[in-house]
């Protein structure tokens, strides 16, 4: 698994995404780009995918600067369905198809506690 730290490093990791690869972002601004990278003819665990989001969102500024804590929306797409128009900021991309899952307040807490 690899996560940008910064606007530059999102943009370097989404560049690197390989087209069938899970990428994972908050629903919401302000988070790491998260790259869940596959070995030839391995597929990816749920198990795999919820710690990429929990990670998404621990690190998220919706998670950090919430006055109240809550679970985070999580949208995880194909690097294929990533898109970059001129206009876009650095750091910043379109998403062409995702799906939806939450990362659970319980679970970051959780993730928080224990390192």
């Amino acid at each position: 698994m690899l996560a940008g730290r910064d606007s530059e490093n999102n943009e370097e990791l989404v560049k690197q995404a390989g087209k069938d690869e899970l990428v994972l972002h908050t629903k919401a601004p302000g988070s790491p780009f998260v790259n869940i990278k596959l070995k030839a003819g391995e597929k990816i665990g749920e198990k795999d995918i919820k710690e990429a989001a929990l990670f998404c969102a621990k690190y998220s500024q919706a998670w950090k600067k919430a006055k109240i804590k809550k679970d985070v929306a999580i949208h995880i797409f194909k690097g294929k369905d990533i898109f970059k128009a001129r206009d876009m900021k650095t750091g910043t991309f379109g998403v062409k198809r995702f799906k939806e899952t939450a990362a659970k307040k319980e679970d970051i807490e959780n993730c928080e506690k224990h390192g």
